[in-house]
């Protein structure tokens, strides 16, 4: 069991020092699938018809959900953040979803929620700065100056937060699948499962992804101007 709770690393490294791990080449498979894809309806994108049927279908659907998700949240002006969103969704989402087909899911290392995590963390302030500049310093001096340690501390505490919240749902779930295929006998194996990996892959793999898409979004969009 600690064998499999374990990242492996394969002892080769990259240029510049850096180590192959299990981590790494389950995101190499999830990031391979998603380029496939993006590939694809590229390709398929010049023989798009003004009737969709189809794959095109498909692709416009999934757009059109995301664009009006993103300007739900953060109005029609934001709405250019739905590019992005739409492939850290994706990502985590088929990164939490990968337990299924025997990874080991990237999301349940911590390096890999950190950078997502601070990926956010870094957005927040870009714009923050770019885009609203006066009242983005003013804000860690509201509502009273003296409050501006704990103001630097909040902000702070989100690409923590993000991070170790993803990680630990996702690592969880990791850990409780573990469990059941040593706990239970080999008889029940061949459909039990099935129950567990339909919660902890499918439902909180997806409701994860959505918490950590909507979190972002909605810290960005506080330190953008109305």
């Amino acid at each position: 069991m600690s064998e499999n709770l374990s990242i492996k690393h394969y002892g080769i490294f990259l240029p510049g020092g850096v180590e192959i791990t299990q981590t790494l080449v389950s995101m190499w498979i999830v990031m391979g699938i998603l380029i496939t894809f993006a590939v694809i309806a590229r390709c398929k994108l010049r023989s798009f018809k003004p009737v969709p049927a189809g794959f095109q279908n498909f692709v416009e659907l999934i757009v059109d959900i995301f664009d009006n998700f993103v300007v739900s949240t953060m109005g029609e002006r934001y709405s250019y953040f739905a590019n992005w969103f739409f492939g850290v969704f994706s990502f985590i989402l088929l990164s939490n979803l990968s337990g299924l087909i025997i990874l080991r899911p990237p999301t349940a290392d911590l390096a890999c929620t950190a950078a997502l995590g601070l990926s956010t963390f870094v957005l927040i302030h870009f714009f923050g700065i770019a885009k609203n500049f006066k009242e983005y310093w003013k804000s860690y001096f509201q509502p009273l100056p003296f409050l501006f340690p704990l103001n630097v501390i909040s902000e702070l505490a989100v690409p923590v937060s993000l991070s170790f919240r993803l990680f630990g749902a996702t690592l969880g779930g990791f850990i409780l699948m573990g469990l059941v295929y040593n706990l239970f006998p080999m008889f029940l194996l061949f459909g039990l499962p099935a129950a567990f990996h339909g919660y902890f892959d499918v439902f909180a793999g997806c409701l994860q992804a959505y918490i950590f898409t909507i979190l972002s979004m909605t810290f960005i969009r506080g330190k953008l101007p109305e």
